[in-house]
């Protein structure tokens, strides 16, 4: 099956006055059809960051892709010129729901408008009458009530699971077949976030999109994720099925990520905290980054470690996945 995205040693960088960062250092993955790929890892992880270099969205100036590949539909989206990203790429072939829908959404336009703008500039509706059609039936496809009449509303109106689902809809709009979700529940509440998460499931299965979700949410990942990436310190540190990430994590981070959540009916068990702060990515460790916090460190640690392959999609970039971390957990 061909990956209907497929990233490839990216590397993002952001020039600052203290130096030149790398947020996103050497990243691959891929997302097939009607998969959905979660990105995982504490705040400045570099998660966000990887999904706005995918749609070449970096602050501007001092954000590049310095290399590396993102490829959807066989075109290699770091070499198109930026008119042609914008123009038949970007909202139309991948899309993005963002992670804050109050500020995304244009406080001074109506709902209509708004969902309606990506039919309009990509000429997929002609007519003010075909564009109102096209974002009524997006709405009532993403589970709005009376999306008709609704159309005429601002964002003010609705609430903040009604604005989620808003911006749901701009982003399938055109039918992309790769959509990222940056933190789609994060400021919702339970129940909603069941809601949306059922909600991404359906559209899945009724568009066939690859969905590329960031969150630090490991409960959100487990419940609509297909593979988990891991990432610290601008890399991915462990890939696998979502099953298998959370049955037998093989790297001390994920291992410390899943320690650290709690757990319903264990009062014996005393929660676990993962101690220090995550590196100065002005100045990284050498070798694996994850070390000056890892209790499992030996000698050559210093030295970054390939990534072991623990059968059946699962790999980890940890010296002792495989053997000794698997004794130590």
């Amino acid at each position: 099956m061909t990956p209907a995205l497929k990233v490839e040693n990216l590397v993002t960088e952001l020039a600052l006055r203290r130096g030149v960062l790398r947020p996103v250092d050497g990243v691959s993955f891929h997302v097939d059809p009607s998969e959905t790929l979660g990105i995982v890892g504490e705040s400045g992880s570099g998660k966000s960051m990887t999904c706005l270099s995918l749609l070449r969205l970096l602050p501007k100036p001092g954000g590049r892709i310095a290399s590396g590949s993102v490829v959807v539909g066989g075109r290699d989206l770091t070499r198109l010129s930026e008119e042609e990203l914008a123009r038949d790429w970007r909202g139309r072939r991948i899309s993005m729901v963002t992670q804050d829908p109050m500020t995304s959404l244009n406080p001074v336009y109506t709902v209509g408008d708004q969902v309606g703008a990506p039919l309009r500039y990509h000429r997929l509706a002609e007519g003010m009458r075909a564009v109102r059609a096209g974002a009524a039936a997006v709405l009532g496809r993403v589970r709005i009530p009376s999306p008709e009449s609704r159309l005429d509303e601002y964002p003010h109106q609705f609430s903040g699971g009604m604005r989620q689902r808003v911006v749901s809809a701009m982003a399938i709009a055109c039918e992309p077949e790769v959509m990222i979700a940056d933190e789609p529940t994060s400021n919702l509440d339970v129940t909603i976030q069941v809601k949306m998460i059922d909600l991404y499931r359906k559209i899945q299965e009724e568009t066939g999109v690859a969905i590329v979700l960031i969150t630090h949410d490991m409960g959100v990942a487990a419940s609509i994720c297909d593979r988990i990436a891991v990432m610290y310190a601008g890399r991915i540190v462990e890939t696998g099925p979502a099953r298998r990430i959370f049955r037998a994590p093989a790297h001390p981070y994920t291992r410390a990520l899943l320690d650290s959540i709690p757990r319903l009916g264990r009062k014996s068990r005393r929660l676990t905290a993962l101690g220090g702060q995550p590196p100065d990515l002005a100045n990284p460790p050498t070798g694996c980054r994850f070390a000056p916090r890892c209790a499992l460190r030996v000698a050559k640690c210093a030295a970054y470690p390939p990534d072991a392959a623990l059968g059946e999609g699962h790999s980890a970039a940890c010296w002792l996945a495989g053997n000794e971390a698997d004794h130590a957990a």
